[in-house]
């Protein structure tokens, strides 16, 4: 298999198979430790393999040649993302009753800060980086030409943006919001030439979303 796709799928196959290791744990008779860790090893592992391969991801060494990409679009585009996301939850589009990731311990419902620090970190550092690799500089790019790195971010076609965002939507259980935001990572990635536009908007998004539960216990977004 071509090592270029290898590498930015690795990051996001370790996270998908800590994610059917977290609910195969859960649903196990007798599990006596507490399976809310597994995600500081899930994002702890993504991360180690991220910073492995550093230097062979060369859009992460593209910036944009605005900077005003970086100080002001796409923190605003990400608030707004986010601002959308917490407003499309309701009926059908929502794909199931996700009890999210609740920090919460002991009977009197005390949130552990340790679990929120190590969810918080994960959803806005590492997760971020893994998704945009994989989703927005890998796949949108392979779906027009498996060589992905000859194509030009501008050059990518409206089949292959709605191709991957609607796959990256239907990948999390609010269809419609990731869709929306599938989109507008992809518009990022497109209009400014680099990948670190739509990674830092993804980042504000989770990190708004994480301080948002916490303020009012809607676990199910986590």
């Amino acid at each position: 298999m071509n090592r270029d796709i290898v590498i930015r799928a690795a990051p996001f196959a370790a996270y998908l198979l800590f994610l059917a290791i977290e609910d195969l744990a859960a649903g196990m008779p007798g599990v006596d430790f507490d399976i809310r860790w597994l995600y500081a090893v899930k994002a702890g592992l993504v991360a180690a393999i991220l910073l492995f391969l550093i230097r062979d991801y060369e859009e992460l060494r593209r910036l944009p040649g605005n900077r005003l990409w970086l100080l002001a679009g796409a923190p605003a585009v990400g608030a707004v993302v986010f601002a959308l996301w917490i407003h499309l939850d309701q009926g059908f589009l929502n794909l199931g009753d996700h009890p999210g990731f609740d920090p919460r311990s002991g009977a009197d419902g005390t949130i552990d800060w340790r679990l929120d620090a190590v969810r918080l970190a994960g959803a806005t550092l590492v997760v971020p980086v893994m998704e945009e690799l994989f989703w927005r500089s890998f796949l949108m790019r392979w779906i027009d030409r498996q060589d992905f790195l000859s194509i030009a971010p501008a050059a990518v076609s409206l089949k292959a943006v709605l191709v991957a965002s609607i796959t990256f939507g239907f990948a999390h259980s609010l269809w419609l919001a990731g869709i929306i935001a599938g989109l507008v990572y992809a518009w990022l990635y497109r209009a400014s030439g680099s990948l670190w536009p739509p990674i830092l908007a993804h980042a504000v998004t989770n990190g708004l979303l994480g301080i948002w539960v916490l303020r009012t216990g809607s676990w199910q977004f986590w």
